[in-house]
């Protein structure tokens, strides 16, 4: 199956470099390019894109209003949004997780790197900055506006609906483990691991494991480790 990637990026230049990578993988095909973020939606649309590589800043509507946007859509859950910055540490990480994102990844990215973002974002995992280490992540989660009482209520009171297992399986997600390491820690199988993790996400609406991170973090059920 080949993975349709739209680019929304204001700098022309860039995403003609970005087209010449993407189209240049044979499982991977450019369906539109976008200079803002109103544009980039429409495009989501239109062009059933299964990624979308958008630049946090773009004029009037900007990566992370049109994150949101595609997140919000009922008609778009599946497509993944991977956030492109130059700054990978500092507050957009957490913005851009919160607003939907699948993930991050900084412009000077090698571009293996690109390519490995997008297939992974398409599979439905999350995607972590090697730079934004998941320590930062959790760290901005949990502590982004200075107090516990900014944790989500919604959010910690959704968590009723999970089983004790399916919360155990949450923490390992929110620890950055992949399935066969879940199945590992837990004594359980791979596919086990994988049937909770797809029971706690449609439980608690998440799009993706991305989105079981930040609600992990934000209701309470996972605390930042101080280093």
């Amino acid at each position: 199956m080949t993975i349709r990637v739209l680019l929304a990026d204001d700098q022309a230049l860039l995403r003609s470099a970005f087209r010449v990578l993407v189209d240049s993988e044979p499982d991977m095909e450019v369906v539109g390019e976008a200079s803002d973020g109103a544009e980039a939606v429409r495009l989501a649309r239109e062009e059933r894109a299964d990624v979308v590589l958008m630049d946090i800043r773009m004029p009037g509507t900007d990566g992370l209003a049109a994150t949101r946007l595609i997140s919000a859509d009922p008609g778009l859950t599946h497509v993944r949004v991977v956030m492109l910055t130059t700054f990978e540490v500092d507050e957009y990480v957490v913005q851009s997780l919160r607003a939907g994102a699948s993930g991050f990844l900084g412009k000077g990215a090698e571009p293996d790197e690109l390519l490995n973002a997008i297939r992974v974002a398409a599979s439905g995992e999350a995607l972590l900055s090697p730079v934004a280490t998941k320590g930062l992540i959790a760290k901005f989660l949990a502590q982004g506006d200075g107090a516990d009482d900014d944790r989500d209520p919604a959010r910690a009171e959704r968590l009723a609906a999970l089983t004790g297992r399916e919360r155990e399986v949450l923490v390992q997600v929110a620890g950055g483990h992949s399935n066969d390491e879940i199945a590992e820690r837990l004594e359980v199988s791979p596919l086990t691991v994988k049937t909770h993790v797809n029971r706690a996400m449609a439980k608690l609406g998440a799009r993706d494991r991305a989105q079981l991170v930040v609600i992990a973090y934000e209701s309470g059920l996972v605390r930042p480790r101080v280093e």
